[in-house]
């Protein structure tokens, strides 16, 4: 039996929507120069894209002190440099807008803060195109939980069968599955198309035009 077509767009920030891994991992270098006593390898901190800082922080330190300093040094160091290191990914405005266009309902569900992901958003021509946002500030269960994307759901009055979860990263992958909507994993992230393709997505794309031709 056919899929229903898609009528809802959710999408993933960093590696999906904006190209921020420089920016990423400038900060991560940063923040554990200064609190550490050496710079831990940065597969280590790209393995753990797609969750929030802190939970990211976890994986170096059981200090809760000293992970809510180096969340508060990351953020910094970030909010700093985020212009200058902050990129557009070719062609993914333009997608998103022809959704847009098409009438398709587009949200956000991302494990950055509100106000960090609009920053992103806003520099690479992306405001104003979303109808809702879920963000780390939103709510107390991240990805890969399926939790921030089944209250993507709740607030759009969304279909899950009609709903498609973009993201570049395992967990986005996971939390979509989890959630009983269709996935999408795009290779223009930091992650292997391999590990993205161990994840299970209902699909697996090489370039924005392509979430044009899903079905």
């Amino acid at each position: 039996m056919p899929s229903q077509p898609l009528e809802t767009f959710l999408f993933d920030v960093d590696g999906t929507l904006i190209d921020s891994i420089e920016l990423i991992l400038a900060s991560f270098r940063h923040t554990m120069a200064k609190h550490t006593a050496h710079v831990p390898p940065e597969h280590l901190w790209i393995a753990t894209l797609g969750r929030p800082l802190w939970v990211q922080f976890r994986s170096f330190s059981d200090d809760e002190e000293e992970i809510d300093a180096m969340t508060k040094t990351y953020r910094e160091f970030n909010a700093a440099h985020h212009d200058r290191l902050m990129r557009r990914y070719p062609g993914v405005s333009d997608i998103v807008t022809r959704l847009k266009d098409e009438g398709k309902t587009l949200g956000v569900v991302t494990s950055k803060n509100r106000a960090t992901a609009y920053r992103g958003l806003a520099h690479c021509g992306l405001e104003g195109l979303f109808d809702d946002m879920v963000a780390a500030d939103d709510i107390n269960r991240h990805k890969p939980d399926p939790a921030p994307v089944l209250k993507a759901l709740d607030n759009l009055a969304a279909d899950p069968e009609t709903t498609l979860f973009v993201g570049d990263s395992p967990h986005d992958i996971d939390a979509g599955n989890a959630a009983g909507v269709r996935t999408c994993a795009v290779e223009w992230g930091p992650f292997a198309p391999s590990q993205l393709e161990a994840s299970g997505p209902t699909y697996q794309i090489s370039l924005p035009s392509e979430l044009l031709t899903l079905d």
